[in-house]
């Protein structure tokens, strides 16, 4: 059995209310061994801190998802960067640049985005970076951070953009996190990418509930399928899953010091 670890899920949501625990142990039977559970404004943050405090397999991360900084009060960003200090908070973040949704303005999404960096890098944890056609404009706000500051500790996650978007990030020193998208018969492109990552940078993510690896589409995505999208990096990358699993909580375990 491969050992795994999902850096990226939200366990928090709704759609587990009903059965975490079973959850949790089909993830302890498909092999993973961790998991970081995502916060994306104050109320979520906290809920996947209590979470971790609950239960041993997690861990939390704690921000403001670019979609939900028009929201903020004026106290969430002190709260958050409260939350931040408490030992079961192995990152920050979701953060970001978001052009699909429109939901908040792109100059307000990069001041948080900013913030984080900052927060991030006073904290000694990685940041957790969520991009939705909005590339060029996060390289750019890491680039200036980079040359600022030096090599960002912090994580691509869910990536989709193409191999020059993904060779900027690794030259900034972040990693590159993939999810269910990769096994999609539409992801070719994703799939060249993912060949080309060096070991060292690999993660591996399902974002649940949403982006349900093959087979399980169209079902609610859950940190046990983080075994499917291990097995397609396997699969490209012409290894064994078990290594694949062995790198891949390597390098999570090393950047979350966990």
């Amino acid at each position: 059995m491969p050992v795994l670890i999902d850096t990226h899920a939200h366990l928090n949501d709704s759609r587990f209310e009903s059965d975490r625990e079973l959850m949790l142990d089909r993830a302890k039977n498909a092999g993973v061994m961790g998991v970081v559970t995502i916060g994306i404004d104050v109320e979520t943050s906290r809920e996947c801190l209590s979470l971790a405090e609950q239960y041993p397999l997690l861990w939390a991360a704690v921000g403001i998802h670019p979609n939900h900084t028009a929201e903020a009060h004026e106290n969430d960003w002190s709260r958050i960067v409260e939350l931040s200090q408490h030992p079961r908070v192995v990152a920050v973040g979701e953060s970001g640049l978001d052009r699909y949704w429109k939901k908040a303005p792109l100059e307000l999404q990069e001041e948080f985005f900013r913030k984080h960096l900052a927060l991030a890098r006073e904290r000694g944890k990685p940041i957790i970076i969520h991009c939705r056609e909005a590339a060029s404009d996060v390289v750019r706000v890491l680039r200036d951070e980079f040359e600022k500051n030096g090599p960002i500790t912090g994580i691509m996650h869910s990536f989709c953009e193409d191999e020059t978007i993904a060779q900027h990030c690794l030259a900034m020193g972040l990693y590159i996190s993939f999810s269910g998208i990769l096994t999609y018969k539409t992801a070719e492109s994703i799939r060249q990418v993912a060949r080309m990552i060096p070991l060292e940078r690999l993660l591996i993510e399902t974002d649940c509930p949403y982006l349900s690896p093959v087979p399980h589409r169209g079902q609610r995505n859950e940190p046990a399928f983080v075994a499917h999208t291990a097995q397609q990096l396997a699969t490209i990358r012409e290894m064994s899953i078990e290594q694949i699993g062995q790198i891949t909580t390597d390098n999570a375990r090393r950047l979350f010091q966990i």
